[in-house]
């Protein structure tokens, strides 16, 4: 991977940090969104030791801010001509309803309308760097449905519930996505890295944090099949799959639905101004 061009957000702990080392293992060139530039460049820093690859940078961008990340973009496109692999793996899961800097309910923006806009931003660049590929991180509890009638949580929010409908929704995008870019050299999968030991249950309650502590996987065993969707040359033709432990799988019903999903989107394009 040594002439690609990789870029990824939630790299600071985690799946991601792992998947961002193993990365640069192979040589890539890797980008990495952050809210905070000191540990921005911890774990720049941290990344160029660990995998002997000085082509390490960050961007400065909020998930939670469409903003933020309309800028990080255009930084982006400053840098660089083109764009080989897009990991959307940051996510979030709320204990308490909050609401991202645009008004929106948090977890909804954070881990759905986010990826949603800097996907769409970055599509030129990924279509000049084709064959490119986009990995959209999910997760197994994706299980439900799209609530319309209240996206936002507004009258009973459940944070479970809302990270679920935002992971069915990645799913949904995913396939929606695969469909438009037909014949463009880009493809674009998700993943289910399982439960691991990540902060992604930092705002939940007490019992659900010791549960993540508990069951969930070390962050390099839940970074491997991100690493073999963004590494592996068997996987040049394969889009609009839903990956776990390396292998496609089924996914819910709902997640094939592609009313649902044409649904989504155009809600989606509304939200973003896109």
């Amino acid at each position: 991977m040594e002439d690609k061009i990789v870029l990824i957000t939630g790299v600071t702990s985690g799946i991601g940090k792992e998947t961002a080392r193993a990365l640069a293992g192979f040589g890539a060139t890797v980008v990495f969104t952050t809210r905070d530039e000191l540990r921005g460049k911890n774990t720049k820093d941290e990344l160029i030791k660990s995998s002997n690859n000085k082509k390490i940078d960050f961007l400065n961008c909020d998930l939670a801010s469409f903003d933020s990340i309309r800028n990080c973009c255009k930084e982006f496109k400053s840098k660089y001509n083109k764009l080989h692999v897009l990991i959307n793996n940051a996510a979030v899961w709320d204990f308490k309803r909050r609401e991202s800097k645009d008004g929106i309910e948090n977890i909804f923006a954070t881990n759905y309308l986010g990826p949603f806009l800097m996907t769409n931003l970055l599509l030129d660049v990924l279509k000049k760097g084709s064959p490119s590929r986009i990995i959209n991180v999910t997760s197994g509890m994706h299980y439900g449905t799209i609530n319309f009638d209240d996206i936002e949580f507004k009258q009973k929010f459940s944070g479970a519930k809302a990270y679920r409908q935002s992971k069915l929704g990645l799913i949904l995008f995913t396939r929606l996505l695969a469909k438009k870019l037909e014949g463009t050299g880009v493809v674009v999968n998700c993943v289910h890295p399982g439960m691991n030991k990540t902060n992604l249950g930092r705002d939940a309650s007490g019992f659900s944090r010791a549960i993540f502590k508990l069951m969930g996987k070390d962050p390099k065993i839940g970074a491997e099949t991100s690493i073999y969707l963004a590494s592996s040359s068997d996987l040049e033709n394969i889009t609009g799959e839903y990956f776990a432990k390396k292998e496609i799988h089924k996914s819910s019903k709902e997640s094939y639905d592609m009313n649902l999903a044409e649904r989504l989107w155009d809600l989606s394009i509304r939200y973003v101004d896109l």
